[in-house]
């Protein structure tokens, strides 16, 4: 069945950085677009990131664009998310997800606290 685990969370301060990992199993990870999705307490789930199927084409959301990077490796089924100069805005439960309208996974939570 599909599975998609992320790893790499954690405890930040402002200004910080974090890589996120996301272990895809299960399914045609090559042949997939891939998101981030991140969701903070209260708030709807924000879509973060968006890359094609073979890592060509990527895409970010406004409050995080210049500040982060996804990346893929088809080979291990894998998909990255590099985080920059984080805020306290940024504080979330984030997830990869095949739709970006649905969650399918448990997430991972990032916090970004002083």
């Amino acid at each position: 069945q599909v599975q998609l685990v992320e790893s790499g969370g954690g405890l930040v301060e402002p200004g910080g950085s974090l890589s996120l990992s996301c272990a895809a199993s299960g399914f045609a990870f090559g042949r997939q677009w891939m998101y981030w999705v991140r969701q903070s307490p209260g708030k709807a789930v924000e879509w973060v990131s968006s890359i094609n199927e073979d890592g060509e084409r990527t895409y970010y959301g406004d409050a995080v664009r210049g500040r982060i990077a996804v990346s893929r490796d088809n080979i291990k089924n894998t998909m990255d998310l590099r985080l920059n100069n984080l805020q306290m805005g940024d504080t979330a439960v984030y997830y990869c997800t095949r739709d970006r309208y649905r969650l399918e996974s448990q997430g991972i939570q990032v916090t970004v606290s002083s």
